[in-house]
């Protein structure tokens, strides 16, 4: 059974490679990508039905304006982009598969200029460009896969030890696989990221300024990065101004 099963997974695996945007890096996608845009469309209207549509204009327009030029930039033709601003305190923005982004009137505070705001816009599309939503979905169903076939090995063998394996499996591969895995992810939109803001012609030094911002309004205090699915504001920032100087030369 082990055997079959390994086989089977190597084979799945084989004919769901995708390649990401300017890392390109390769990674395992099972869902397509019309497949990824239906569920961003049906969670794009879900998430706006519940939502507060900010009734400044003048913003609006301005997250409008901004996201067009980073979509011109991503130059995704199979993407329906639409931005909206949604009237929320949270510091937060997202972007849906398909090319649906949502920003919060909170990130307005933060975000000082439109080379800022557009940091991270670019960062939330490069999520979406990248596939990070539909791969993680991917990793966890290898994840569970692998954890059945472990579990009908240990019980078959040592019955005693099967609750035992199933909590140590789900702990280590959070911490182990997944948390690191998302922080990865994290770090490699911020790299697609301030690749679309260069084409997109914004200032990407300012990416840097946005990202010293966050840090100090979470009270200059760096997060241990190990239990969290983001690096740390440190981390960030020194990788980001490594890109932006090499890009800037």
């Amino acid at each position: 059974m082990k055997l079959y099963s390994l086989l089977f997974i190597g084979l799945l695996l084989s004919g769901c490679l995708n390649t990401t945007p300017v890392t390109n890096r390769e990674q395992v996608v099972f869902m397509s990508p019309s497949e990824e845009s239906k569920l961003g469309e049906t969670s794009y209207k879900e998430i706006l039905a519940k939502s507060k549509l900010s009734a400044d204009k003048v913003q609006t327009e301005r997250i409008r304006r901004i996201g067009q030029r980073i979509a011109i930039a991503a130059d995704k033709k199979d993407f329906a982009w639409e931005f909206n601003l949604v009237e929320d305190k949270q510091v937060n923005a997202f972007c849906l598969p398909g090319g649906k982004v949502v920003v919060y009137t909170g990130i307005l505070g933060i975000a000082q200029n439109d080379d800022q705001l557009a940091t991270v816009m670019s960062h939330e599309v490069a999520h979406a460009l990248a596939r990070h939503g539909a791969e993680r979905m991917s990793h966890q169903q290898i994840s569970g896969v692998v954890q059945s076939i472990g579990s009908v090995l240990v019980k078959g063998y040592a019955p005693e030890y099967g609750s035992t394996f199933d909590t140590a499996y789900s702990t280590g591969v959070n911490v182990g696989i997944m948390l690191p895995f998302s922080r990865s992810h994290e770090n490699e939109a911020d790299e697609i990221g301030i690749h679309l803001m260069k084409k997109a012609g914004y200032n990407i030094q300012e990416a840097i300024s946005f990202w010293e911002n966050m840090k100090k309004m979470k009270g200059g205090e760096s997060q241990n990065a190990f239990f969290s699915t983001h690096p740390s504001d440190d981390e960030r920032i020194k990788k980001i101004s490594l890109l932006v100087k090499a890009l800037n030369k």
